[in-house]
């Protein structure tokens, strides 16, 4: 568990994510020790993406899907995570060695700085204890409030590209030591 002032964040292991897709919310719950929301789970492509890569790799653990639970009420509010372990080959243009991050908070939860707490602990984590030197995240060029946090993190625009999901991204680097995490 990596914890925030307040914060905590979980790791999604394949029971959560295997209870959650297959609509089973209250064993869903249990294995998470937080509420989980009527509307959960909205990202299902995601949650079986990350469920197959844990089923092939099961050392990816640390790195995947983590729940933001508010210790406040012990809610699940948000997801946010690493696309895969550092250095993946797809990141050399853009952020070598590095890692790309990836979260979402639950529109109930919007506009309390959550977001922000929770990248930033994620990457200390990763920084800290890992090592990691850079972060890169993709974000829609609509996407005004994630792309104000991304520049509100010290994230610069490095590149575009096209997802085969979610279409044209920008692409945001941040070099761990230069944001001051």
């Amino acid at each position: 568990m990596i914890r925030s002032a307040r914060l905590d964040l979980l790791p999604m292991t394949p029971a959560f994510l295997a209870a959650s897709l297959a609509g089973r919310r209250s064993e869903a719950q249990a294995l998470l020790g937080a509420v989980v929301p009527e509307t959960w789970p909205q990202e299902r492509g995601v949650l079986a993406l990350r469920l197959r890569q844990l089923q092939e790799d099961p050392s990816l653990q640390p790195w995947l899907l983590r729940a933001m639970r508010l210790r406040a009420g012990s809610r699940f509010v948000g997801q946010i995570g690493f696309h895969t372990a550092p250095a993946p080959a797809y990141l050399e243009p853009f952020a070598p060695g590095g890692v790309e991050l990836g979260f979402s908070v639950f529109p109930p939860f919007r506009r309390q700085g959550l977001a922000r707490e929770a990248c930033l602990a994620l990457m200390e984590w990763a920084r800290t204890i890992h090592g990691v030197p850079r972060f890169v995240v993709s974000i829609a060029p609509d996407n005004e409030a994630s792309r104000a946090l991304a520049r509100g993190l010290g994230f610069r625009k490095v590149g575009s590209h096209v997802d085969e999901v979610d279409g044209v991204e920008d692409v945001y680097a941040l070099e761990a030591a230069a944001g001051g995490h």
